[in-house]
């Protein structure tokens, strides 16, 4: 008998195999400017919040850890943590400092734990993690920036140049459309991303190839396949998936008017924040939905009694 296989971890393995190839290959080969320090001590921040939160909340939940049971447990447990610190450390550029990378990923992991909407019968964390702790890293410490986007190809030339961004878009198509099933996301971020450079072009005579450019650039695959899709922080409903790429890519374009830099992340956080309102709005909706109708029930139950 066969078992089916989980597609969000599947997604998690293969999404983490990308994300360290992509690091080990853009470090050797690519152009990476960062130390190798970096990503080293990213994955030790990443795995030992990862796992200390995840003893916290089991001891207070009298239940045993998820990463108990032997090494394949661990390895799976520790995926998300893995991705979240090769992000985190690929992005940022820190020059050779340790200490941001090290901070911008404990914000990130620790997220998942604070930042939580009830959904359904649970909660779920609603902020992006590396984006997240990109985000804040980038608003405390000025002097940090994002990783110019030429050094994800700084070392290649001729054919390289279009088999990378080409692999990429086959890869995250893959991962997105037939696991994560994010292609309504990825097209509405797309089309708004597209739309906002022709209004921005109308409105204030912004040339429409420059506003356009970021799109052909590595670092917005990067951000389109790998960022802004991830599974356990965006809706699952098509028409709510587009609105979310839609939100972002608008707000990205205002943020750009107004002159503010780093705007894809700030975006990105804004949104999902937005998002996570709505998501404790609704519960607490619902909640008084169920309070009313339970109220009459039980004078019902009362006069019946008497």
């Amino acid at each position: 008998m066969t078992h089916k296989k989980d597609p969000r971890l599947v997604a998690l393995w293969r999404f983490a195999i990308s994300i360290t190839l992509f690091n080990v290959l853009g470090h050797a080969f690519f152009g990476f400017e960062q130390s190798y320090a970096q990503p080293l001590v990213a994955l030790a921040t990443a795995y030992s919040m990862e796992i200390l939160l995840e003893l916290i909340d089991a001891r207070a939940n009298r239940r045993p850890p998820r990463f108990a049971g032997g090494l394949r447990p661990l390895v799976n447990f520790l995926l998300s943590a893995h991705i979240t610190a090769l992000a985190v450390a690929m992005l940022l550029y820190a020059n050779e400092r340790l200490l941001p990378i090290v901070f911008a990923t404990a914000v990130a992991v620790g997220s998942k734990a604070i930042f939580r909407a009830p959904v359904g019968n649970g909660t779920r964390h609603f902020l992006n993690p590396s984006n997240f702790g990109i985000t804040v890293t980038l608003l405390l410490f000025p002097w940090v920036g994002i990783a110019p986007p030429y050094h994800f190809t700084e070392n290649l030339g001729g054919l390289a140049d279009w088999i990378l961004p080409g692999l990429l878009v086959a890869s995250g198509t893959l991962l997105n459309v037939n696991l994560t099933k994010k292609g309504p996301l990825i097209l509405g971020w797309l089309g708004g991303f597209a739309g906002q450079a022709v209004l921005r072009n109308l409105l204030f005579d912004t040339p429409l190839i420059a506003a356009l450019l970021p799109m052909t650039g590595v670092a917005f695959l990067l951000f389109t396949f790998y960022m802004i899709t991830d599974p356990g922080t965006t809706p699952f409903k098509t028409r709510n998936q587009i609105t979310f790429g839609v939100a972002v890519a608008v707000l990205y374009g205002f943020l750009v008017t107004v002159h503010v830099v780093f705007g894809l992340f700030f975006a990105l956080t804004i949104v999902s924040t937005v998002r996570g309102l709505c998501l404790y709005a609704h519960a607490f909706a619902e909640r008084r939905v169920r309070s009313k109708a339970e109220v009459p029930a039980s004078a019902m139950v009362g006069r019946a009694g008497s």
